[in-house]
């Protein structure tokens, strides 16, 4: 199988690659990245001089670049999205080009080349917020509160809308919060790691009351592979971590693991409208496709920090480069 994945330069693109070309020998992988920001090649190293891996630099938005790839690929994994809480309360519209009419671009190109399947990454955040009981399924309502949520839940409709009205073989894919190597070092958890591996504080938004189902990268590396595989096209699934903590918990969790003390923590003001809790509920992937999350969070954190210890060279450009803008920017 030859596959396009958009985005793979990215936290979770970039996993996916090495998850798939390491599991199908015989498959090939082409890899559309803009490389902006958090699109790093670096995330690839060494799967660059794979002869089974090709990269293209350009973005989704490029009707020409999109089409002329799609006619040679089987399948279509769209990680490509702006995807920062914080950056799109700032300014929205980078959200708005890449995660809706880029995803139409390729949703437009998928119809007319008859692609085998188009599998579309989304979120758990587009289904807004939670009280302190219950999960969401793939039957609640979508109500994203930011900028960014907003603009993956315009995605998600969208390409429902391509595969009711063209029938399109697409999926949607909503993963629970991500978490292990590669991950640029402004969102939550690895923000936390440098900051002590260089002696700063951990900045936590308000109290850290905030619940997040965490999962670790290549369990949802797995769950993709499922559903690129197996899941039935027009479907949607969750993929969740069973796996919900307090920001606090894990900040704690964080601290111990790397023998640091609570006046490391430094509360800053909270993001405005900062949704509460997310939980996914797994039954119908794991039920229709038999997956699961197999990494318990200790581990996966023990196994994040060490991946942090060992791979200075990798993040600590990306902090210098970040920069005074960094101190503004942190997420779950």
């Amino acid at each position: 199988m030859r596959l396009l994945v958009t985005g793979g330069c990215g936290f979770i693109g970039s996993n996916f690659i090495r998850h798939m070309l390491k599991k199908y020998p015989e498959y090939e992988v082409v890899n559309l990245d803009a490389l902006t920001y958090a699109g790093n090649p670096e995330n690839l190293k060494g799967i660059n001089k794979d002869k089974r891996y090709h990269f293209r630099h350009g973005r989704i938005e490029d009707a020409g670049l999109v089409a002329d790839l799609l006619g040679s690929v089987d399948c279509v994994i769209n990680f490509a999205a702006e995807s920062h809480v914080d950056r799109s309360i700032i300014d929205a519209q980078p959200f708005l080009l890449t995660n809706i009419m880029g995803t139409q671009v390729l949703l437009e190109a998928v119809k007319e080349l008859q692609i085998k399947k188009f599998v579309h990454i989304s979120t758990d955040e587009v289904y807004g917020t939670l009280g302190d009981k219950g999960k969401f399924t793939e039957e609640n309502p979508l109500k994203p509160n930011s900028p960014y949520s907003a603009s993956k839940a315009s995605g998600d409709l969208l390409v429902r809308a391509y595969s009711e009205t063209y029938g399109i073989p697409a999926v949607i894919v909503r993963p629970s919060n991500n978490y292990g190597s590669y991950q640029f070092p402004e969102k939550f958890i690895p923000l936390m790691i440098t900051n002590l591996l260089m002696d700063r504080p951990v900045p936590v938004y308000g109290k850290g009351e905030n619940v997040r189902d965490w999962l670790f990268v290549e369990d949802c590396c797995a769950a993709i592979d499922c559903i690129l595989h197996n899941g039935r096209a027009g479907e949607i699934y969750n993929a969740g971590g069973n796996c919900e903590r307090k920001n606090i918990e894990i900040v704690n969790m964080v601290l111990k693991m790397m023998g640091k003390g609570k006046e490391c923590i430094k509360f800053v003001k909270d993001r405005p409208g900062h949704d509460y809790r997310y939980a996914l509920n797994n039954s119908k992937i794991t039920s229709e496709l038999n997956w699961s999350p197999s990494v318990k969070i200790e581990q996966g954190l023990e196994w994040t920090i060490q991946w942090y210890k060992d791979n200075e060279w990798w993040w600590l450009p990306l902090k210098k480069k970040l920069g005074a803008e960094s101190k503004g920017f942190w997420e779950e």
